[in-house]
Order: structure tokens, then C-alpha cells, then sequence
């Protein structure tokens, strides 16, 4: 299926991004479907026209009758709902995903797949601090990046029909690597930012500290209002490269800590100097 047709899509998880990925989908033309385990997730995408068909059980109706599936479930229930139901997607189908985490995942499921569907897997780096498909929106893909992580069981085809996909969906940005070079990227530039907003939250219980606050910490701590299901998954399914991030940042801050501690006004501006030539480099 090429995405310039109106194919049919399955999405599997209405979540924010799958329900984010059904409003975009829908709204370009195509026909949209989707299961999920809430009811009320379904009678909401129904309701507000992201769906036009969808069920809380697995339908092998829906199954059968997709041109190409989109996983929003979380990696390990993805690799499980896989492993169960695979039998009923038709032969030469396309499936992709929006997980997070890509080593732990992608090879064990181009091991367990049928020779007759390809995985091509991808992440959308867009989201917001809430859940659920009645949050879905699909103006967080404008402006953001969008990864493909392909491997050598991969055809060329399909991954340029998975970048497609992130070019009709409105990215910014559509880049590939493989799914190594994707988790060590994404434990510096996500997971790390995600623990420390975490552990700045948990840091202090003075509740009276929200009448003082100004912008900085409001950024700053935008993202520890969190999803601890999904989150403490991905955390420990890119464990090693997360941990590698996690040293090297407890080194640069006890630097910081030790020049202050030193009172040395010099090693603290160049420190500052490098940090905002850095911070330069992402204003695009």
C-alpha cells in the first residue's frame, strides 16, 4: 500500500499518540480503525469520527481487513499481542509502531513474525503530560521529529513507506537509525530528562514552594507529571544505555557542585559558556 492511496489502517492501543495517529489519519482521508481495551476509548474515537469502526476485543474482522497496523501499545504487551495474534493479519501486511524503547523490542519481533508481514519499526518524538485518546492531538507532530529504526530484515520499501508515514503525519524531521543508535540516543535526550524532572519533583515535599516558582521550574519539571506504567517500562528495557547517561550526568553535576564549592567564578562561566553554545545548536 502506498500512503498516496486511502488504504485501510489498524491502529492497535488508542492512546494519546495511537488516538493522536487515528485524528491525523482520518482527518487526510483514510480509513481508520482500531482496538483497544477500554470501551469507553473506542465509543469516544467513534463518537468523535477518529475511527469508523473499532472494537475493546481482538477482531479478527479488523485484523483481516488492514493494509497496514500501527502499534500504540506499550513495548511488552506489543511483543505479546504479536506473538497471539499475528495469524490473522492477510500476507504482505505492514506494521509499525510508536514504542519508545527499539533493541529489546524490534528483534525479538522480526524473530517471532511470519516471513510473509514485515515490522518496520519507528518513533514519533511528540507527546504531552496527559493520556488517553480524549487528549489525542495530532498538532503535536507539527514542528517535531519522527525516527525509523530499521535492520537488516528490513526491505528498502518499507522503510520508506515507514518514513511516509511520518512525512503525511506533518514531522518536522524524519530521520533513520538503527534501533542501538536510536536507545542510546534517546536515554541522553529523553529518559535522562525524564529521571531528572523526576528526582527534582521528589526532592523536596514543601508544598508552599508553588506560590514562589517562576518559568524556569515550570519547564524544567513540565514532564514529571508522568506516566509511571509506561515510563518505569522504558526505563528498565533501555536500562544499559540509560544507566551510561545517568554517570555521565552525575559527573558533570558534581563538577558544578565542586566549582561552587570551591568558589571558582572562572571554571563556572566556562562551564556556562559551553553550555549555552550547546543549547544554541536546537534553536531551529
Amino acid at each position: 500500500m502506498q500512503w498516496i492511496s486511502k488504504g485501510n489502517i489498524l491502529i492497535i492501543g488508542l492512546g494519546l499518540m495511537g488516538g493522536s495517529y487515528a485524528r491525523a489519519l482520518s482527518r487526510l482521508g483514510y480509513h481508520v480503525t482500531a482496538i483497544d481495551t477500554r470501551r469507553e476509548s473506542i465509543d469516544y474515537a467513534l463518537a468523535n469520527g477518529l475511527i469508523r469502526e473499532g472494537s475493546d476485543t481482538v477482531s479478527p474482522e479488523l485484523a483481516e481487513k488492514a493494509d497496514a497496523v500501527i502499534f500504540g501499545l506499550y513495548p511488552k504487551r506489543l511483543v505479546e499481542w504479536l506473538r497471539e495474534n499475528q495469524r490473522l493479519f492477510r500476507p504482505g501486511t505492514r506494521l509499525t509502531d510508536v514504542t519508545g524503547v527499539k533493541t529489546a523490542v524490534v528483534h525479538e519481533i522480526q524473530k517471532l513474525l511470519r516471513e510473509d508481514l514485515e515490522f518496520i519499526a519507528a518513533h514519533p518524538m511528540a507527546g504531552r503530560e496527559v493520556y488517553g485518546v480524549e487528549n489525542s492531538d495530532d498538532g503535536i507532530f507539527h514542528g517535531a521529529n519522527y525516527i525509523v529504526t530499521p535492520t537488516e530484515k528490513n526491505t528498502p520499501e518499507a522503510v520508506e513507506w515507514c518514513a511516509d508515514l511520518g512525512r503525511i503525519l506533518g514531522f518536522r524531521k524524519v530521520s533513520v537509525l538503527s534501533p542501538e543508535e536510536h536507545d542510546r540516543m534517546i536515554a541522553f535526550v529523553s529518559q535522562l530528562t525524564h529521571c531528572i524532572a523526576v528526582s527534582l519533583m521528589t526532592s523536596s515535599d514543601d508544598r508552599h514552594l508553588v506560590d514562589y516558582t517562576g518559568d524556569s521550574f515550570r519547564d524544567l519539571t513540565r514532564i514529571a507529571r508522568i506516566n509511571d506504567g509506561m515510563w518505569s517500562e522504558l526505563f528498565l528495557m533501555n536500562r544499559g544505555p540509560l544507566l551510561e547517561q545517568m554517570d555521565l550526568f552525575l559527573k558533570e553535576f558534581t563538577e558544578l557542585r565542586e566549582m561552587i564549592a570551591a568558589e571558582d567564578a572562572e571554571g563556572l562561566r566556562a562551564k556556562m559558556r559551553l553550555s549555552t553554545e550547546r543549547r544554541a545548536w536546537f534553536d531551529v
